[in-house]
């Protein structure tokens, strides 16, 4: 025996929406709950059907005092369809009116785009400068690097690194003497120190080339 087939969430609102316009009562929601089973919607399930209906405009509900009510007529229903009908209407009218105006407007771009020799000889013309175009951008991306304003840039870049290493040969060259001064004792000791960091005797300051 197969199993019954339980109600969907249409249906649902269909049999809670029977209640209202039978009685064209008013209902608390433990109301709603106890009259639902004897429709097929259990208990449990009531106050969320109940709600989406609330939420399409399909039942009301208010609070009188600390209790919320529902209630719905059959007349409710049908103004509410008749909203949803005139709206539709409205949106209908203003697609309308959009679709003759994009169609307008297409008509008249079309105008002078004809096919003939003359457009696609002038298709075929664009389209040969547009490669040009695209060989010529990419034969300047290959002298980038002779650029007057991005060589002075090196430049002044070079003359800055220039500086700053001349400036730790300087401090290099002052700490070596404040250590020969205050520990003359241990000449060798350093000495062998800065062989074996990279100061050796033609440690000196950088000469910057004469073409910069």
């Amino acid at each position: 025996m197969s199993k019954k087939r339980g109600l969907s969430l249409e249906e649902k609102r269909e049999k809670m929406l029977q209640i209202f316009y039978e009685s064209q009562d008013f209902f608390l929601l433990k109301e709603l709950e106890k009259l639902g089973p004897r429709k097929g919607v259990i208990s449990q399930s009531v106050k969320d059907v109940v709600q989406s209906l609330v939420d399409d405009d399909l039942v009301s509900k208010d609070k009188i005092g600390t209790s919320v009510y529902f209630w719905s007529l059959p007349s409710c229903a049908g103004n509410q369809l008749r909203n949803v009908c005139r709206k539709l209407e409205v949106d209908i009218l203003s697609s309308n009116k959009r679709l003759e105006e994009l169609s307008d407007q297409r008509d008249t771009l079309k105008k002078g785009r004809e096919e003939s020799d003359e457009r696609e000889e002038a298709l075929s013309q664009l389209k040969e400068i547009e490669q040009k175009y695209s060989e010529l951008k990419d034969e300047m991306e290959q002298y980038a690097d002779n650029d007057p304003t991005a060589f002075e840039a090196m430049k002044e870049a070079i003359a800055v690194a220039h500086a700053a290493a001349n400036r730790w040969t300087d401090n290099i060259f002052t700490l070596r003497q404040w250590c020969s001064n205050n520990f003359p004792e241990a000449k060798e000791q350093l000495e062998h120190l800065y062989k074996e960091i990279g100061i050796t005797e033609d440690f000196d300051y950088l000469e910057l080339p004469t073409a910069i």
